[in-house]
């Protein structure tokens, strides 16, 4: 069986003269696999005709065509077709009321199609995309399993669902008014004032929406949709721009209302999911031509089979490479020659204080930046980026730097391969650049898509790879793993590690995701203090002393994953968590 998948804002069969379809095999035979119906449209592929040959695929000047081959009887499991030649969803999760259940999986492979079916925003057809959804059909097709229930209390009224949106940076655009003003209007059970206090929103409540850290539009829109009244509560992607400890929070109070609710959750850090999740669904497939769901696994089954890349059960095998953990030595090791060093910096900044200790980077090396919000990490980052000037100390800032802001603006009005080609001149043609930083991040499929039209993954993955690609001494990236999933945030990081180790240059890594420090991290800078008022920087210093110290202000134990050797949050006052918090031991028991 072929998929056919044609992406018509690509496809301009007037500037090709029809390629594609004079070079399909069956044409020679005198019928046409790709059929342009009336003059100078656009094409149409018919996937009964095809053969999968991929000829096709590869004439196509513009990359607008895909053909996956996949096995006849998925056919028989497909939940949702957006179209002729389009994007396929097969399958769907179990929920049940309990237990968190997650979707864990890549971009474009239909997570956030899912929640949207579940929450009765879409009505799946099967397939049937040329007549309107029933949703008649829907119960009918579920009706022996868990999911009839489900579907038939959604579509009659007598369970009410509510989901909350990944693009929390949106926000601003569509609402008017304080957080505090805003969450009382929606306050109908008459909870502001629990909501508020279990998601530390108090400090935030007479800020203007628009003013609001990504951290606090996240919680935001958590508590918003917290205090509506609902039967099943769906959550898409609920950890960006938050920290550690507000992570565990904001997942504590979701395991609690699974107690009396239904919830699912899509999330991208692996080690909240693990902490959080009772069963957890892998998707896999193809990014923008189709995904399945797998069937239900533990959270720690279901993690360590996406490591692995392969679904024992299924029999498949969903990425070509494993993604391996390491142990991290108690000292800071490095061969490099040292390139960068900073005295004691202070800086004041309105009310808050910031005060940055001594330290040094090496070639080859690998810093990375942990800390809770608005302790001064990014102010840090725009010090060493020469952005702005400490009050007092110094730098020594002999070296080209190139630096990835934590908030990226798509402001240039352009294609992507416009913008690396205006950034990047002759290193457009690097051999380096293509195969060890555009081809694994992607980055050639989106060179005919505008800037400003990319998504915040994509958009992410573009500021990366330029970040990379330019010729600097020292590379300094704040958040990169926000907005990426969970396989491009693991991509991302052996990316970045790679470039340096190779090349024998530096980079200072800020990031909140535990399972991107510790693959990327060579030692770590550990800010603490008091959000908003002040914040002071420790480190340099060894991962072990550098994640101690972290996750004793944050409150959290993590210990190692028997097969993978993956970071797992331990339960919080369970028999090891207790045990690491005596010995003083908070980064992994052995």
């Amino acid at each position: 069986m072929h998929i056919a998948i044609l992406d018509h804002d690509k496809c301009h069969p007037k500037r090709c003269n029809h390629e594609c379809q004079y070079y399909c095999p069956p044409v020679r035979s005198g019928t046409p696999t790709i059929e342009f119906p009336e003059p100078d449209s656009q094409a149409v592929i018919n996937e009964g005709l095809c053969i999968g040959c991929g000829i096709c695929v590869h004439r196509c000047p513009f990359k607008a065509i895909k053909i996956v081959t996949i096995p006849d009887e998925l056919n028989h499991d497909l939940t949702h077709q957006y179209g002729l030649n389009s994007f396929r969803l097969y399958s769907l999760p179990e929920l049940s009321k309990g237990k968190v259940t997650a979707l864990l999986g890549q971009n474009g492979m239909g997570k956030s199609t899912t929640l949207k079916i579940l929450s009765g925003l879409l009505v799946p057809n099967f397939g049937n995309y040329e007549e309107p959804a029933s949703k008649n059909s829907v119960t009918e097709k579920f009706a022996t399993s868990v999911m009839g229930d489900y579907f038939s209390g959604l579509y009659d009224g007598s369970k009410k669902a509510v989901l909350k949106d990944q693009n929390v940076d949106l926000i601003p655009k569509v609402v008017s008014g304080t957080i505090g003003e805003v969450l009382k209007k929606g306050d109908v059970q008459g909870r502001f004032d629990d909501i508020v206090s279990m998601l530390n929103l108090g400090a935030s409540l007479n800020k203007d929406v628009k003013s609001c850290s990504g951290g606090e539009l996240q919680r935001f829109a958590i508590g918003a949709t917290l205090l509506k009244e609902a039967d099943i509560y769906l959550f898409d992607e609920m950890s960006s721009y938050l920290d550690i400890a507000e992570r565990i929070r904001v997942a504590g109070v979701i395991q609690k209302l699974a107690k009396e609710k239904t919830v699912m959750v899509v999330e991208h850090d692996l080690a909240l999911m693990d902490w959080m999740a009772d069963t957890v669904h892998v998707v896999y497939g193809q990014t923008g031509t189709y995904g399945i769901i797998s069937g239900q696994r533990t959270s720690n089954k279901a993690i360590n089979s996406f490591l692995e890349g392969y679904l024992r059960e299924e029999n498949v095998r969903i990425r070509n490479y494993t993604i391996d953990f390491h142990e991290k030595s108690d000292r800071r090791v490095s061969t490099g020659i040292e390139i960068a060093s900073w005295t004691d910096m202070e800086k004041t900044l309105g009310d808050f204080k910031l005060r940055i200790n001594n330290g040094m980077i090496r070639t080859g090396e690998v810093i990375g930046v942990l800390g809770k919000n608005a302790l001064g990490k990014s102010s840090f980052a725009k010090m060493l980026a020469g952005v702005t000037e400490p009050d007092s100390g110094s730098l020594s800032r002999t070296l080209k730097i190139s630096y990835k802001p934590q908030y990226i603006s798509s402001d240039f009005d352009g294609t992507v391969f416009a913008l690396f080609a205006q950034a990047l001149q002759e290193r457009m043609q690097s051999g380096l650049i293509k195969n060890e930083i555009i081809q694994p991040l992607e980055i050639e499929p989106l060179y005919d898509q505008n800037v400003q039209d990319l998504s915040g993954g994509e958009l992410q993955r573009v500021s990366i790879a330029l970040t990379l690609s330019m010729d600097s001494d020292l590379y300094i990236l704040d958040e990169p793993s926000a907005h990426l999933d969970s396989a491009y945030r693991m991509s991302a990081a052996r990316i970045i590690k790679r470039v340096m180790e190779n090349n024998k240059k530096s980079a200072f890594v800020i990031d909140h995701d535990v399972y991107f420090i510790d693959l990327i991290s060579d030692a770590l800078i550990v800010f603490d203090g008091k959000p908003g008022q002040e914040g002071e920087s420790h480190g340099p210093i060894s991962m072990r002393e550098g994640m101690n110290l972290f996750l004793k202000d944050a409150g959290v134990t993590f210990r190692r994953d028997a097969v993978t050797r993956r970071p797992r949050i331990n339960k919080t006052d369970s028999r090891l968590d207790k045990t690491q918090r005596e010995s003083g031991n908070y980064y992994y028991s052995e």
